[in-house]
């Protein structure tokens, strides 16, 4: 992406360097690095839960942690980020869960190519008596061929080509941004099962993201 630099502060704060250590098991109601778009591309702690700038509590980000790509036009909780507050969350992969009987297994879907990605998201800021709050929510489409078989949603992993166009503030056309929100081409991914450890949000090392064998 052009432009492209780190902010060195977040609402008058210094951020963590922390924040741009490689995690593997980022969670709803976590904070991780968000790429937002303005005169420059910016990375910025932002919670995962989207908390509009209307709201009068924060526990409605535990109901907004996605976006249905269908309906980002329509519904007065993204209508007015999708034309204002883009973003994109950074990525090497994500899980899902498959189910088999009453089990259900966890599974990582990345690209075959293992490079990272980016994954379309809108953010809102916050703003509480108590100080300023970035949250996001990731947008998510109907699933391709591999994410079909145990979901009827994928996370949209954008372009690379799509990515600057995605952040562009300039762009307000509701069509040209809808047409980017489409499945990932599933012969570029793929799938296997991993570690149920994954199954809490307190296990987050690179364990996460090992192919269990057999």
């Amino acid at each position: 992406m052009a432009r492209f630099k780190a902010s060195e502060s977040f609402a008058g704060e210094s951020i963590d360097p922390k924040l741009f250590e490689p995690r593997y098991n980022l969670a709803p109601g976590h904070i991780g690095p968000v790429i937002v778009g303005e005169e420059f591309r910016h990375v910025r702690p932002q919670r995962w839960g989207l908390v509009p700038s209307w709201a009068k509590d924060a526990a409605i980000g535990q109901k907004m942690i996605n976006a249905r790509a269908e309906t980002l036009a329509e519904k007065p909780s993204f209508k007015r980020l999708l034309f204002t507050r883009r973003c994109i969350v950074p990525a090497t992969g994500f899980y899902e869960w498959a189910e088999d009987g009453k089990r259900k297994i966890p599974m990582h879907f990345r690209l075959k190519s293992g490079a990272l990605f980016g994954f379309a998201a809108l953010w809102d800021r916050w703003t509480p008596p108590s100080g300023a709050m970035d949250t996001f929510t990731i947008v998510t489409t109907t699933p391709n061929v591999l994410l079909a078989k145990i979901h009827h949603r994928m996370p949209v992993i954008l372009r690379r080509e799509n990515e600057d166009r995605w952040l562009d503030p300039e762009l307000k056309d509701p069509a040209v941004l809808l047409s980017m929100l489409l499945p990932y081409a599933e012969e570029e991914m793929e799938g296997y099962e991993v570690s149920r450890a994954v199954n809490s949000p307190a296990f987050d090392g690179p364990e996460c993201t090992h192919r269990l064998e057999g």
